[in-house]
């Protein structure tokens, strides 16, 4: 039994400790995507560059965040969270001295690595470590403080960027790691491990899930080269995508049992994420980089301009969840999703000589009322969709899902706005796909309305399923840092 006290030096130690792990991934999420115009700029990397820099972290991410959480179950979590931290530390440090970018787009997938051992890492240490009586507030102060680096990212990547140079975006990553590691080893606890979980891990399944990842996203990035090549690495994820499922479906312990898929509501919430996180992840990717390239703003200026979305998550998500919880998700997952597509829409206007309070600022805050109405019912549905034993794996199913969408529609939007390699330099050229990429986004969204309406369901009062489980109140998105413990595989 789990007995540590929040009030104690102890639990203090350990919140600190989890906190500043997160916080790495984290911040490294919200804080690239600014550095992104001066990263092409100072190692003469193209577009196609510029989207492995993003996507390189997602997919190995993706890929392999089950497979970290079973490897947490099995070797104890601290120990699989400290060497999270480490590789991420040292990963971080290659890309803040890569002489190029192939370089850096390797270390980045180095990094997604690093986030796959320590991410399912930070909340397992909350819910293996504390007593059950403060287990909700830990977890509520790791949020919130999650939330406020989400908040401060964009801001702090702008200043480095502007001020000591994008290479401090990751270099930032070494110091944090150097308090937490000691930390870690000298105040948190172990769990897990010790013989409390038998059986194979599911590695396999792990390199077919990447590598179906890899191939369709390089084949996206690259299509507009045609050849062979190009159509050789979409067959080939293709049949890897298909050898995923078949190795899912037919393994003794998969690492994604596929009769979770059993549960309509989990099903039908996961096609949400896709088509939500799609739009998210192909909006964040490109708003940064229209507001530098076509409107003339600093990196400073951009990241503090996107602030607002993420003010609004943090003061307002745990009430969206709590009015979730009353009135039931089909709604806030049917409005959430249209909110969004108009503050994107409102986005046509932000162009060259656009003005922040009249064009910039109202379209935020649209998308980010959408984003409080939508994000955490949405990850409280997925929870709720599912056995309370299966919970850790739904959760991370639902988070593999999210980012995703994110990888394949920052592949895959400029290939449909005919993006060239050169158009973030050209800024009438990406000003003009930029507003094509939100009209796709917009639609996106509102697919996923349409899926919540058609398909989510408030389950009725004297229901036994384990789909009828409360929704609870969740205020973390899918994005950085849900429990990800899983069954082994």
């Amino acid at each position: 039994m789990p007995d540590v006290r929040l009030a104690s030096s102890r639990g203090r130690w350990i919140l600190l400790t989890t906190v500043l792990g997160s916080s790495m991934a984290l911040l490294d999420s919200t804080v690239v995507n600014v550095a992104l115009p001066r990263i092409g700029r100072d190692l003469d990397a193209d577009l196609a560059a510029l989207q492995w820099t993003v996507n390189a972290y997602m997919v190995t991410l993706a890929g392999l965040i089950l497979l970290g959480g079973a490897l947490g179950d099995r070797f104890g979590r601290r120990r699989v969270f400290v060497v999270g931290v480490v590789w991420f530390a040292v990963a971080s440090l290659l890309c803040g001295l890569a002489p190029d970018a192939p370089v850096l787009i390797a270390a980045r997938a180095l990094q997604g690595v690093g986030g796959a051992l320590l991410t399912p890492g930070s909340l397992a240490l909350i819910q293996a470590s504390f007593h059950p009586d403060d287990r909700g507030r830990a977890v509520g102060l790791w949020s919130g403080f999650g939330g406020i680096g989400a908040a401060v990212g964009p801001f702090v990547g702008g200043w480095l960027v502007d001020g000591p140079g994008w290479r401090w975006v990751f270099l930032l990553n070494v110091p944090l790691a150097l308090v937490c590691v000691p930390v870690a080893l000298r105040h948190v606890p172990e769990s897990g491990g010790a013989g409390r979980a038998r059986g194979r891990f599911d590695v396999l399944g792990a390199v077919l899930g990447a590598l179906a990842l890899a191939l369709l996203t390089y084949a996206l990035i690259e299509a507009g080269e045609g050849g062979a090549v190009v159509w050789g690495s979409a067959v080939a994820g293709v049949a890897a995508a298909v050898a995923f499922v078949l190795v899912e479906r037919w393994r003794a312990e998969p690492m994604m049992p596929l009769d979770i898929f059993a549960s309509r509501q989990f099903t039908a919430v996961n096609l949400v994420t896709l088509c939500v996180y799609a739009a998210l992840g192909g909006f964040f990717f490109l708003a940064a980089l229209q507001l530098q390239v076509a409107v003339g703003y600093s990196a400073l200026a951009a990241g503090t301009a996107l602030l607002p979305t993420t003010v609004l998550m943090l003061a307002l998500s745990a009430r969206s969840a709590e009015l979730a919880d009353r009135i039931g998700p089909r709604i806030p997952l049917t409005a959430g999703p249209l909110l969004c597509a108009a503050g994107m829409l409102l986005m046509l206007r932000v162009g060259p000589g656009a003005s922040y309070w009249a064009d910039v600022l109202p379209a935020l805050l649209v998308l980010g009322l959408g984003m409080v109405m939508l994000v955490a019912p949405l990850t409280a549905t997925v929870l709720g969709s599912v056995s309370v034993v299966r919970a850790g794996l739904a959760s991370g199913i639902n988070n593999a899902a999210a980012r995703a969408a994110g990888l394949v529609a920052v592949a895959a939007l400029p290939l449909l706005t005919g993006m060239g390699e050169e158009a973030y330099r050209e800024p009438a050229a990406f000003d003009a796909a930029f507003r094509e990429a939100m009209v796709w986004c917009a639609g996106a969204l509102v697919a996923g309305s349409a899926i919540a309406l058609a398909t989510v369901r408030r389950p009725p009062p004297d229901c036994k399923r384990p789909e009828c489980r409360t929704f609870g109140t969740v205020t973390a998105p899918p994005l950085e840092g849900e429990p990800v413990r899983k069954r082994l595989s």
